[in-house]
């Protein structure tokens, strides 16, 4: 039951993507928070979602390479850019976290990094559902090596995360046990303190002279 609640969630976040896909809202010329508030009030206008769990983000750029913890400066995205972006909706109090990475224009480098960072999302996924068991540790070093073989570095210190009802904080506690880390030696696919547990798969590959990289997440199914 709770999972098809998250799943649901999730198809109301993607649903928000679509339509700044196709609504061509992605651009150059306006800044990183310009975009946010933007996709703020779509997400609002057209489906009724006002609460999030986490901080909104668009990063662009130098930008792209810091993971969710920073908050670096706001920036203009210019042609040619690459940019990710990533929402955590809340609807009928069940959380989502989704990510994506889009380039404007046609830079090969750009377009490489992000196809591979959706195909090593899938490569992990089938990896993670391939074991009978699988602990935190063996998750992350798969796309750290995956990220290696290809020719970047992993950009973050977590592959992921825990989601469930508003809020995840409160039902389960902020543990490596809890994230997709290397400290994290516990069965991803056990039950941690009498509960079930779902998760956010994240990926986030970064150029090795960090002039870029490329994110993209959504819920482990």
């Amino acid at each position: 039951m709770k999972l098809e609640k998250l799943k649901d969630t999730q198809k109301i976040a993607k649903e928000l993507f679509d339509i700044i896909e196709k609504e061509n809202i992605i651009r150059s010329n306006i800044s990183e928070r310009q975009l946010s508030l933007e996709i703020y009030e779509i997400a609002k206008d057209r489906l009724g979602i006002k609460k999030y769990w986490h901080k909104k983000i668009v990063r662009t750029g130098v930008n792209t390479i810091f993971p969710y913890d920073e908050n670096p400066d706001d920036l203009m995205i210019k042609e040619d850019d690459i940019l990710w972006i990533d929402f955590g909706p809340i609807f009928e109090n069940f959380e989502a976290d989704f990510g994506r990475t889009y380039v404007l224009g046609n830079n090969n480098e750009k377009l490489n990094l992000k196809l591979t960072v959706e195909k090593a999302w899938y490569a992990a996924r089938d990896h993670y559902f391939s074991k009978t068991s699988i602990n935190g540790l063996e998750l992350f070093n798969f796309l750290e090596g995956f990220a290696l073989d290809n020719g970047y570095i992993f950009g973050n210190n977590i592959a992921g995360h825990l989601i469930d009802e508003f809020s995840h904080y409160k039902i389960h506690k902020s543990t490596p046990e809890n994230y997709i880390c290397k400290e994290n030696l516990i069965d991803l696919k056990s039950d941690l303190d009498g509960l079930t547990r779902f998760w956010i798969l994240e990926v986030h590959f970064v150029t090795k002279n960090k002039q870029f990289g490329s994110f993209f997440e959504q819920l482990l199914i």
